[in-house]
Parts: C-alpha cells; structure tokens; sequence
C-alpha cells in the first residue's frame, strides 16, 4: 500500500470514528444533564435555585462544543480528501457525491449539531428555574449566560452550514497555490 492510498484510508477511518462519537455524545449529554438537574432537584426543591441552572447548562454547552468540533473536523477532513484524492479516473467519488445530494433535501436535512435539541433543553433549563427568575441573580448571570448559549447554538449552525464551500474553496486555492509552486 503506497502513502497516498494509506493516508486516504486512516482519513476515511478518522470521519467515521468521529462521526459515531459525535452521534454518542448527543444521548451522554443528555443523560448527564438529566442526572445533574434530577441530583439537584432531589433535594425538595421544585425548581431549580438560580445559579445552579449554570452547572446543568454547562453539560449542555460542553456537549455542543464537543459536538460542533467533532463536526468542524469531519467536514475539513472530508473536503481535503474531495479536492487531493477525487477528481482522478481510479479516485473515490464518495465526498463530491455526497456533497451533491445533501442540498438536495428540501426542509428535510439532517442537523449535524442537534440545536434543535440543544436549543430545547436549554429551554427547558432556564424553564425549571422559572419561579425565581424574579431574583436579580436570574436577570443578571442566568438568563444572559443562557441566551449567550442559544446565540452561539445559532451562529454554529450558520458557520456549518457554510463550512463545506468554504472548506473546499480554501483547499482548491491551497491546491492549485502548491501545484503552481512545483513548477
């Protein structure tokens, strides 16, 4: 096996371990939101005291950035192995024909980071400290640090959903730059 094709098959390797890790993340995260919030609702307490909402909500915004960078990653790896390892007559064509379905799911695509999820949950935490959003702690650090969060779920989905024709602009100029440099 030459380095090219060995290098192409540890990339492939790559996209899938961190797409099934970025797929198992999503249930972790939630399991242990669920945990810490039912641990800190166990002691009689209907609602969630203000500040502890921010230790449930930074499971969420760790789960997120895990996810958000594994996803980062996936999609470089897959643009840098569409522009150096597709385009030849033996080549793979996995990347560019992927490429060219996804658009074509009307309202129907996938959401690689799960804000919809995240966004939800969120919600529902800054919901269960509800009843004392009355405090000037809520007013000041609550609710700021979780609308910071949904601003950040929400340029993260932008930013994605921008990445690929970023990405495969960058590494064709990066391409053609090295195969003009050779000469």
């Amino acid at each position: 096996m030459n380095p090219s094709q060995s290098e192409f098959m540890v990339l492939r390797q790559t996209i899938a371990v961190r797409g099934t890790v970025r797929m198992a993340l999503l249930p972790l995260t939630v399991i242990g939101w669920t945990s810490i919030t039912v641990a800190l609702l166990r002691g009689g307490l209907e609602t969630l005291p203000p500040l502890l909402a921010l230790v449930s909500l930074s499971v969420l915004i760790g789960g997120f950035e895990a996810i958000h960078a594994l996803n980062v990653g996936v999609e470089r790896i897959g643009r840098y192995l569409q522009v150096y390892y597709e385009g030849t007559q033996e080549g793979p064509t996995w990347e560019t024909t992927a490429m060219a379905v996804g658009p074509g799911l009307p309202g129907g695509g996938i959401d690689p980071l799960f804000t919809v999820v995240f966004a939800a949950l969120t919600a529902l935490n800054l919901a269960l400290a509800f009843p004392e959003l009355h405090s000037i702690k809520t007013y000041v650090v609550v609710l700021p640090v979780h609308a910071i969060f949904w601003v950040r779920m929400i340029r993260a989905r932008g930013a994605a959903a921008r990445q690929r024709a970023v990405d495969l602009e960058t590494f064709r100029a990066t391409k053609a730059t090295q195969v003009s440099g050779d000469r």
